[in-house]
């Protein structure tokens, strides 16, 4: 069970500004993990534990006091918040603006083309980190200094240690680390997509549909029957969904 705000409720320039927190990009991933396969570096992994619980609040923003936690003889009065919780519009932005800072504050460079990857170097060691939400991806050479990074972080947040990584961001990794070699997979990922369609028993086909067929616009949905049996189709989703699969893992040779 967890507290959560009515972020319906709240209005723009009022509680809040901006709500827009960048995302780190699956070819940001898929490099560093073909230089860490290369150079045979260390990829570990950690989780933040209610991560959007760490963000500041710049807006001063009042709610309700929660059901069953009201206090007696002063049912009248709210709660002031102090930091971001669930369900804010602006409780992303608030996270990924608290994590910036701290981490900047350990000597990390931001990337200039991916604002969710950062570097540090310190002699020949060498440490990259990819921020996901509340996933942390760790990648570097030196085992000490990936070790003391995880360390730091754990004072400054509440984390969990995930050891090697092998699942990420839905993506599985296996990896042969005697030959170098480390691949991607979501057939798990898909797997699910396709259950969730109720496409889990369709046949495997070379195209997305029948060779020679002919599209026009007059097989538009015509009749308000027609239009609501359509809106009942998740197309949207469906497409979304296989986009992500694509972008994620699609046989590329990334450019290193």
């Amino acid at each position: 069970v967890r507290l959560v705000a009515k972020g319906y409720t709240q209005r723009p320039e009022v509680d809040f500004e901006e709500t827009y927190s960048p995302m780190t990009m699956a070819k940001s991933i898929q490099i560093l993990l073909a230089i860490a396969a290369w150079y045979d570096y260390e990829i570990w992994q950690m989780d933040v534990k209610t991560a959007f619980l760490n963000g500041f609040i710049e807006k001063e923003i009042f709610m309700d006091q929660p059901e069953g936690f009201t206090t007696v003889g002063e049912e009248q009065k709210v709660c002031r918040l102090q930091r971001s919780i669930y369900v804010l519009k602006q409780a992303s932005r608030s996270w990924n603006t608290r994590f910036d800072e701290v981490i900047r504050g350990y000597d990390f460079v931001k990337n200039d083309h991916d604002p969710c990857v950062y570097k540090k170097i310190s002699g020949s060691s060498v440490a990259y980190l990819v921020f996901y939400v509340d996933d942390i991806l760790f990648i570097g050479n030196d085992v000490k200094m990936l070790g003391d990074i995880k360390a730091w972080l754990s004072t400054q947040f509440s984390m969990k240690d995930m050891g090697e990584a092998s699942y990420i961001f839905g993506i599985k990794i296996y990896r042969d680390r005697s030959r170098r070699m480390l691949g991607l997979t979501q057939s798990s990922y898909i797997e699910k997509v396709l259950k969730r369609f109720r496409m889990e028993h369709s046949k495997r086909e070379a195209l997305p549909m029948r060779h020679g067929i002919k599209l026009s616009n007059k097989q538009f949905p015509k009749t308000d029957e027609e239009l609501k049996r359509m809106s009942d189709i998740p197309y949207a989703s469906a497409v979304g969904s296989i986009q992500y699969a694509v972008q994620c893992t699609k046989p590329m040779s990334p450019t290193l």
